[in-house]
């Protein structure tokens, strides 16, 4: 048996996050906004002619946004030609063919333009053509003549297809031509022969092109080879014969290039896209093609050889891939190589692509666009699709190069900028708006959600909000307690919290509340937490002879809450449940097991939200195989130790090692492990080398240069692992440079002026040779100095005299005494930060609440802060209270603002006080220069709950109340507040409200009975309101047993009633009646149940039957057989000890017409049946009135 797990996808199904962590704020529909662009074509929007042309160009925006078109940078007017619509409420083009037209004429670029009152937002431009599919030019072709060996080219030259053709080559008759390392189509399309041989004229070539859209194939007229020889005859026995050119006469040449011709070429490919080398040659016999990189190795992750190792292909290429390349043809007469200088240019990519930027009356913001390319792009901005140069003038806007920066925006400034990055290779297009919003915080999300999640399990809550501006956001547990953040819990930027792990006191309710300088807005999710299921008795691998029955258990533990579901799979595909098979809740049940019942079967218990696995296999033996029961009876152990190993087979990088299995001890062996030891870097530790099944006894082991092996074996059955072998003899390979470098090389600062690289040290395994050391180099990035380096025994090493945080590229290689490891990855890291240089400036503070402010400031300029940004940090602490004479602490307190942000809240301070703030900004050094000290008061709030509520009862008719003054006051106490309400059992009688001035701390009641107790709530009150309550309740009476018995004790005595007595009397006249009944039964012997299957005798070793009888006798104190009790007690001997078995049946029972049994038994058979269990209805009054008729 085994226990599998689940598919990611179960644990991912409760994942529950809603929005991306990262990305553009989206404004709500409902809100007003300029126009995004949400749907368009591709740039070069290839259509089939025989279809109607679709340009699509979708938008939103409120309002809704009119479209318009340019074609080839003019204004494209669809109401003028009677082919073109646009479709309702959308921009997309549709073009007509169906009354004609010709598509061609439409070819050109296009541009959507989306407009409403606010601004304009841009597609891309549209290159927009028809594909084509010329036909091939007719032609007659001689028949090609070409000596025997020699090389050949039959070229393909297919029309100039949209897109290009797929090209590929067949005979004349639609067979296919047979590609080999001889015979291959080149990437152009031509079929190059490396040398012709005489079968090759058997056949004619044609070569054949395939066109996407309208799915035709166009045959060129086929070629006909004829091939001279000086041995005519065809023998296929040649074929394979290891000197065939010398035995049909053909010479034999060194290599030579067919394509590319010569000893160099250059070749340009753009970053992104796959880089595809080709070398071709001739010769004979055929020549092997290998590929090199100068300076380097190719690189294994990328790079894949195509068409015999003719084509190198390395897939989404960087620019580390540029460089020379170089391919060798050889054969046993020679070789020649070909260099390829590769250049890796780049079309623009985004670093930091513009986002749509959403500010409050007042604020600051800023858009960036910034791309790389190769060469340097250029960069040009745009308002709602016109040059920004020729825009009015915005004293409220900047330009910086990349940059927009605003300042103190103002609802005028609402439009959509565009940033156009172009080279010579392309271009990219990007729109972003700017919308000035003042909107109070509001959520996105339905309310009060409800999510379960597994235990243990990791989850997401989402609180989807929006504000302008930006509101914070906070989460709260069971609406009390801090923020919740850090620890278990992480909030992300977008107000999602992250569980890390759930528990079972992480279930309740969560509260998320945004907050802005216009308000709040907050939303609760419930989270349950379930049980996980598990499967607790897993089915066990069983063994069952054909024709048998067999059954495979399966008992889950799951949440009683979710829906349960159990089903099987067989050899991992859904089990069908025939006739022979009958599924359980616990237990899956073959009958009649058969031979194709065995196979692995696996037991799936799922809910809604998780799932458990567990397998077993079932093996069917067949009826000879019966004997083997015997061998399963005898006990099994683990294996013996495997003994006498051998090494053969010594060879650089490998050997073989063989040994003598030790005895299975009944169970058969089911692996190996193999180990091995070294006695260099770490002598004496084992280390598992590799495993192989129980059936083989000799394996060949792949060996690293340059270590000391020793061996040895451990086999394993299913009772568990044998001791290891005794170790073999010892094999050192010989050495070799390294083939790895080190990893997790990293660059950081310890220091303000230095840097410390560090690595993982490899180990003896890949160390390859002896002397192993590490070549560090450094260079700053982005700069054309040489690269510094150094040779290091260790694992890390400090750079000195550097400038304050600036990055570095960083390289670490690994050599031995026999030469150089490949050319390392290059990593980036910084060296050390020192403290910010300056402050936040104009800190503005905005009172929120009575607990709450609102703060916002100017960022710092990215040079001041010698260091990565953590976060900005305002340290505040309470000055004083406006109430005299109350002493507050001032201990300095801290909030903290993550990231490049220019506001934030600060919320738990205490009402009705004076408070004081500076700002920093923290990097990873520490605090920067501390900003001017602002000061601001807290208004006045609710007090704190009254302190020391005492509630005591010094008699039956009064309650005495005491308390003091609230911890906090938060304020000028006004006075207090109590309510208070009788209460007995569940019933609640009015609530009664007192208020008492500021200084009053008692309070005494008078109660109204001496049985009702009593709850009372205080609270303290300011000018803002009642603050937080205090609940108690008074003490029981001394005298209350139960809240009913002390409520009936007052009500009205009963007792006397008339009513009451004639019902008691009835009462007892009913028991004495059932007592006379009683009596006479029990000197008759009582009454023999009904059975439904009366040739069962009822012994006394059956007390219950399924039919409900019981035995008359109590079930712990039965009379003995053969006598009865008496009404007192005492045990009477029966009057005669036969048996119910000694009796026929006797004659057939009888029912009146209300079911009660009437029968008539001879004297023998009633007196069998009062030896009997007496039926439980016997104790019933009304059936023991019914036996008396």
């Amino acid at each position: 048996m085994a226990r599998q797990q689940p598919p990611p996808w179960v644990h991912a199904a409760v994942l529950l996050c809603l929005l991306c962590l990262s990305g553009a704020i989206e404004i709500p529909m409902d809100l007003s906004q300029p126009p995004t662009i949400t749907k368009q074509s591709v740039k070069d929007h290839i259509v089939d002619p025989r279809d109607n042309i679709l340009i699509e160009c979708e938008a939103k925006g409120n309002p809704a946004p009119s479209f318009h078109w340019t074609r080839n940078s003019r204004y494209f007017n669809i109401a003028k030609d009677p082919r073109v619509s646009m479709r309702r409420r959308s921009g997309t083009l549709v073009i007509d063919f169906r009354s004609g037209g010709r598509p061609e004429e439409y070819e050109g670029e296009y541009q959507c333009f989306a407009r409403n009152k606010y601004g304009t937002a841009l597609s891309n431009r549209i290159r927009l053509q028809v594909s084509k599919s010329p036909l091939w030019p007719k032609e007659n072709l001689d028949p090609v003549v070409v000596q025997e060996g020699a090389p050949l080219t039959l070229q393909c030259n297919p029309p100039p297809g949209l897109p290009s053709p797929v090209i590929f080559w067949m005979s004349s008759s639609m067979e296919p031509i047979t590609q080999d390392k001889r015979v291959s189509q080149g990437h152009n399309g031509d079929l190059y022969f490396s040398n012709v041989m005489l079968q090759d004229m058997q056949t004619d070539y044609s070569c054949n092109a395939r066109f996407h859209f309208t799915h035709t194939i166009q045959q060129k007229n086929a070629f006909t080879l004829k091939v001279l020889t000086n041995n005519p005859y065809n023998d296929s026995s040649l074929r394979n014969h290891p000197d065939m050119y010398s035995a049909r006469g053909v010479a034999e040449r060194t290599p030579s290039f067919m394509y590319p011709q010569g000893t160099a070429s250059s070749q340009m490919v753009l970053r992104g896209m796959d880089l595809l080398l080709e070398c071709i040659a001739s010769g004979v016999p055929t020549p092997d093609i290998a590929w090199y990189k100068k300076g380097g190795d190719l690189p294994s992750d990328k790079a894949k050889f195509e068409n015999f190792n003719k084509a190198l292909r390395i897939t989404n290429v960087s620019e580390e891939d540029s460089g020379e390349y170089f391919c060798l043809a050889s054969n046993k007469m020679g070789s020649t190589r070909h260099t390829i200088s590769v250049r890796v240019k780049a079309a623009p990519y985004w670093l930091d692509e513009p986002k749509n930027l959403i500010l409050a009356p007042g604020e600051d913001g800023r858009l960036v666009c910034r791309a790389n390319g190769n060469p340097k792009p250029t960069v040009q901005w745009m308002i709602n699709g016109e040059p920004l140069q020729s825009a009015p003038p915005n004293p409220n806007r900047e330009v910086a190069g990349d940059t927009i920066i605003f300042r103190d925006t103002q609802i005028s400034s609402r439009a959509v900028y565009q940033c156009n990055t172009s080279n010579e290779h392309g271009y990219l297009l990007a729109n972003a708006f700017v919308s000035v919003l003042d909107v109070p915080p509001r959520m996105l999300s339905p309310r009060n959600q409800l999510i379960r999640v597994i235990l243990y399990n990791r989850t997401r809550l989402d609180c989807p909000f929006f504000g302008s501006p930006i509101p914070t956001l906070r989460w709260f547990k069971n609406g009390q307690g801090s923020n919740l953040d850090g620890g278990n819990y992480h909030v992300y930027e977008n107000g999602s919290l992250e569980i890390k792990m759930i528990r079972k006191e992480d279930q309740g309710i969560y509260t998320c509340v945004a907050t802005n300088i216009l308000g709040k807005a907050e939303n609760q999710v419930r989270l349950e937490v379930k049980d996980p299921t598990r499967i607790f008795r897993m089915p066990e691998d069983q063994v069952a002879k054909r024709g048998t029955t067999v059954q495979l258990e399966c008992r889950v533990k799951h949440d009683p809450s979710l829906k349960l579901t159990v089903s099987w799979l067989k050899d991992d595909e859904p089990l069908y449940i025939g006739n022979r098979m009958k599924k359980e809740d616990d237990s899956l049940t073959i009958f009649g097991v058969a031979e194709r019942d065995q196979g692995s079967y696996t037991c799936v218990a799922s809910t809604e939200l998780d799932q458990d696995l567990a397998k077993a296999y079932l093996t069917v033996l067949a009826d000879q195989a019966t004997p083997t029961n015997h061998l399963a009876a005898l006990p099994k152990g683990r294996p013996d130790r495997p003994r006498d190993l051998e090494l053969t087979d010594l060879a650089e990088r490998s050997v073989r090692l063989t040994w003598i299995p030790g005895d299975d001890n009944n169970s058969p062996i089911t692996d190996y492990v193999v180990q091995f030891e070294e006695d260099q870097f770490q002598p004496g530790v084992w280390h598992d080398h590799s495993k192989f099944p129980g059936s083989v006894n000799s394996a060949v082991l792949q060996l690293s240069p340059y270590v000391n092996y020793q061996f040895r074996v451990i086999a394993i059955n299913e009772v568990g692992s044998s001791h290891p072998s005794l170790p073999s003899e010892r094999y050192r390979t010989s050495g070799a440079p390294p083939e790895s470098n080190p990893a997790d090389v990293k660059g950081e600062g310890t220091r303000k002026n230095n840097m410390e690289i560090t690595w993982t040290p490899m180990n003896a395994t890949s160390a390859f040779g002896p002397n192993l050391r590490y070549i560090v180099k450094w260079r700053r990035r982005e700069t054309r100095e040489s690269w510094n380096n150094v040779t290091v025994w260790g694992s890390r090493y400090v750079v000195g005299q550097t400038p304050v945080y600036v990055p570095y590229e960083i390289r670490v290689q690994a050599e031995n005494d026999f030469g150089k490891g490949p050319e390392p990855d290059t990593v980036i890291g910084y060296s050390g930060e020192d403290y910010p240089r300056a402050a936040p400036t104009d800190v503005k503070i905005r009172v929120l609440n009575s607990t709450a402010i609102s703060l916002q400031w100017n960022r710092v300029y990215p040079d001041t802060v010698q260091g990565q940004l953590r976060e900005y940090r305002a340290y505040y602490w309470r000055e004083s209270s406006l109430l005299k004479n109350l002493w507050v602490s001032q201990k300095r307190q801290q909030a903290s603002f993550p990231g490049d942000r220019p506001r934030g809240v600060v919320s738990r301070l205490f009402p009705y006080s004076n408070y004081k703030l500076e700002m920093v900004v923290v990097n990873g050094r520490g605090d920067g220069p501390r900003s001017e000290t602002k000061e601001f008061t807290t208004p006045e709030g609710v007090p704190s709950a009254p302190r020391r509520f005492r509630v005591r009862q010094p008699n039956l008719e009064t309650i005495s109340l005491e308390w003091d003054h609230p911890e906090h006051p938060n304020g000028i106490l006004i006075g207090y507040t109590l309510k208070y309400v009788a209460f007995n059992g569940t019933k609640l009688g009015k609530q009664i409200v007192e208020n008492f001035s500021p200084n009053q701390t008692k309070f005494t009641m008078q109660r109204a009975d001496p049985v009702s107790r009593y709850r009372f709530t205080l609270s303290a009150r300011t000018q803002v309101g009642s603050g937080e309550a205090v609940t108690e309740e008074s003490p029981a009476p001394p005298n209350e047993a139960t809240p009913t018995a002390a409520y009936t004790n007052n009500q009205a005595d009963i007792a006397t009633q008339g009513w009451f007595i004639g019902l008691m009397c009835a009462i007892a006249l009913l028991v004495l009646i059932l007592l006379i009944v009683c009596f006479i039964k029990r000197s008759r012997g009582g009454k023999y149940p009904v059975r439904e299957k009366k040739d069962v005798p009822l012994g006394p070793e059956d007390p219950k039957e399924e039919d409900g009888s019981f035995d008359y006798s109590d079930e712990d104190n039965k009379p003995l057989q053969g006598s009865q009790t008496s009404l007192d007690g005492t045990i009477k001997q029966q009057e005669s000890d036969d048996s119910l078995v000694d009796y026929g049946e006797g004659g057939e029972g009888q029912f009146n017409e209300d079911g009660s049994f009437i029968g008539q038994y001879t004297v023998k058979k009633d007196k069998e049946e009062t030896e009997g269990n007496e039926s439980s209805e016997a104790t019933s009054p009304v059936n023991a009135i019914y036996s008396l008729a």
